[in-house]
């Protein structure tokens, strides 16, 4: 029978056809990132422990981190709910109230709560039904989700059960927002270690609460389901709160796989994701889940939750079940159709219900069908919305920000503070770095001579399976070995033109790409003058995703290359911050024995990641930063770094350790970074000059 459910489900596979990802053009960059996707994810992810008395151990830990990556740790204050109900509709066979509560104060949860018709004489099994992404809108008024699955909760209620159907924070009566880093490039949602999952998991946590309060609900018999977006929120709270005794998420997961190199990504958007600071697959989620009743329901065809992953993380856990004498509790409902609300999968669901939360027989089968019976005008919560409320801003308040950075008072105030952001960076946000011993492999490329000035250039990997070339410039009568210092000159886009421009037609064959910009003359003359008096290199390194080794296709295609990144647990810039820690290194192993001191060099948001950089690495002599943003709200993106710090104080910690010039417009920003410096003595070490002055 095994044999028979995987061969049917592989079959389905080869038949369906993925929207996604969105076709790039072939080239060597574009398929080196895709290798990294399928390396990254055979490397990284978390096995779930096959051993009962393992996994039982860890569970708790793993809870907590679920919490933390939903941006829910330290969990928030369960304030009053303030419910309101606002009206009722009279169905057959079934009542439903209108009504809304606060989640948080000012954060307006609409919902509908359907019980069934006549006296209720005693407490009945309760469905927490959450919504997919349904759009129900008249004249622009939205009437919520909870409209658009409504016929859910009719069946629930003529079938002897209480049903709450909440709206989502996107598509309530109240629209919020689920789409920042999807096409709203609001990454800055990513640094404040914020996702709509955490907000719709808080939701449903409080609905429970709400629930709890009412004397038709039997508070021990609690179910959720809810399909697509609401497959994914059954799956938060199933996984987080232990009052759910029974649950059968739809199209709600599948593997990180599907998501990363298969390009589910594309098709959903971040209410769908944890911010995965630890690196989870989605399999983790269902252990959290085991050993309560749980049925995972999906079609064979559906182009955002693939078939085969869906199989594959169900066959994980269901080890897990086993072990735990649980088998008969973990279910696995395919039926045949596309990504849609249908009638056969229902039907699965409400026979799990009938069985876990009700105690059925196994052959009561229900020939009813869900079907639609209201108007959206009827399950409307409000004729006029809140002024108060903070749904369409609770993207800016929902997680904890770092309280804005101040000077301490003293040097032990300073050593706590700084070892806990730096204890941070290292578990938080650059937490999916590889920590193990590394010595740079140096191949050389080509040198060549032009006007007295040599320049090599190097290819190294920092990471597999990028490689990067480093140029290194000095003057020809100067051995590398015997250079005292280099610059390493950190490279964007910008740089990277500037650097062809300059340099392009004396040493044109020591580019990894045809060089086509005119010769910069100025920029020449000044090197070799710099050159001349001076035992000094000039490094370049464009990190990964810039110059050569960027990445091409449509704006769509590069914007959810980089949500890729968050779902490995780390961002684009992140890695990048990596790859310059492994140049400096490349540069300090390249020249023997004797280490030449290192300058950095950068602007724009690289000269963010070359700060982050020296902060990990030693012996560098000076930071020229330039035109820098002065807050990760504007900046690079790195996982959870605004719930710890923000660049006044990674400023403040690169200037205990070394010089640190930045060429800014916004001199005031930086003042309390310039503080700490004079509290620990040394105020030389944190210059702030004018935006586009010199360097030297």
């Amino acid at each position: 029978m095994r044999f028979f459910l995987t061969s049917l489900l592989l079959s389905s596979v080869l038949v369906a056809q993925p929207r996604f990802p969105e076709k790039t053009p072939d080239t060597e960059a574009n398929r080196v990132l895709q290798k990294y996707w399928e390396e990254r994810l055979s490397v990284s992810r978390q096995a779930i422990p096959w051993i009962v008395s393992s996994w039982t151990a860890q569970a708790p830990e793993a809870r907590r981190q679920l919490f933390d990556m939903l941006g829910l740790q330290p969990m928030p204050e369960r304030t009053p709910l303030n419910p309101v109900v606002t009206g009722t509709e009279n169905g057959d066979g079934y009542v439903v109230e209108k009504l809304h509560f606060q989640s948080m104060p000012q954060l307006y949860v609409t919902a509908n709560f359907y019980k069934p018709a006549g006296n209720i004489d005693k407490p009945l099994p309760t469905i927490l039904y959450v919504c997919g992404h349904s759009v129900v809108k008249k004249d622009g008024v939205s009437f919520g989700n909870k409209a658009g699955y409504h016929h859910h909760g009719i069946w629930f209620a003529r079938n002897g059960y209480c049903c709450l159907i909440i709206d989502t924070l996107q598509l309530g009566e109240i629209p919020g927002e689920h789409h920042g880093t999807h096409n709203l490039n609001k990454w800055w949602w990513v640094s404040r270690g914020y996702t709509p999952a955490g907000v719709e998991a808080w939701n449903c946590i409080r609905a429970l609460d709400y629930l709890e309060t009412r004397p038709e609900v039997d508070k021990t018999r609690f179910g959720v389901t809810g399909r697509s977006g609401g497959g994914a929120y059954s799956w938060w709270i199933a996984a987080l709160d232990d009052r759910i005794k029974a649950a059968a998420p739809t199209a709600g997961i599948t593997s990180m796989r599907n998501h990363v190199v298969d390009g589910c990504v594309e098709g959903h958007c971040d209410c769908m994701y944890f911010v995965n600071t630890y690196g989870w697959d989605f399999d983790r989620v269902i252990a959290l889940v085991a050993p309560r009743p749980l049925l995972i329901c999906n079609t064979d065809k559906d182009d955002i939750f693939p078939v085969d992953g869906v199989f594959e993380i169900y066959s994980n856990a269901r080890r897990l079940y086993e072990q735990m004498g649980a088998g008969a509790k973990l279910g696995l409902h395919i039926a045949e159709g596309p990504h849609r609300d249908m009638q056969p999968l229902n039907v699965g669901a409400f026979h799990w219900f009938n069985r876990h939360l009700k105690g059925a027989d196994l052959m009561d089968v229900t020939e009813e069908a869900a079907k639609k019976a209201l108007q959206p005008e009827q399950l409307r919560v409000f004729t006029s919305l809140p002024e108060d409320q903070r749904n369409q801003r609770i993207d800016h308040e929902f997680v904890p920000a770092a309280p804005a950075f101040k000077a301490p008072s003293s040097m032990a105030e300073w050593e706590t503070q700084r070892g806990a952001m730096m204890k941070a960076l290292r578990e938080q946000v650059f937490r999916a770095w590889p920590y193990e011993e590394y010595r740079p492999k140096l191949t050389p490329t080509t040198t060549a001579e032009s006007d007295g000035v040599v320049m090599s250039a190097f290819d190294f990997v920092p990471q597999e399976p990028f490689r990067l070339r480093l140029y290194v410039a000095r003057r020809a009568s100067v051995k590398q070995a015997d250079l005292d210092l280099i610059a390493l000159n950190v490279l964007d886009e910008k740089g990277w033109s500037d650097f062809e421009a300059t340099y392009g037609k004396a040493f044109a064959d020591l580019f990894t790409q045809p060089v086509t910009a005119a010769h910069n003359a100025e920029s020449w003359n000044s090197t070799q003058k710099m050159f001349a008096s001076f035992k000094w290199g000039m490094a370049y390194v464009a990190p990964r995703g810039v110059g050569p080794t960027a990445w091409t296709g449509s704006d769509k295609a590069q914007n959810q290359r980089l949500r890729r990144f968050y779902l490995l647990g780390e961002t684009h810039a992140s890695t990048q911050v990596y790859d310059i820690r492994r140049a400096m290194q490349a540069l300090h192993f390249m020249s023997g024995d004797k280490l030449p001191r290192l300058w950095l060099t950068s602007s724009g948001h690289m000269a963010v990641n070359a700060l982050y950089a020296s902060l990990f690495e030693d012996r560098i002599e000076r930071l020229d930063l330039h035109s820098m943003p002065v807050s990760h709200m504007d900046g690079p993106a790195y996982l959870n770094v605004l719930r710890h710090l923000d660049l006044p104080a990674a400023v403040a910690m690169a200037a205990e350790r070394t010089k640190v010039i930045l060429y800014t417009a916004e001199k005031d920003a930086w003042a309390p970074a310039v503080k700490t410096t004079e509290m620990l003595g040394l105020p030389k070490n944190l210059q702030l000059r004018d935006a586009g002055s010199s360097g030297k």
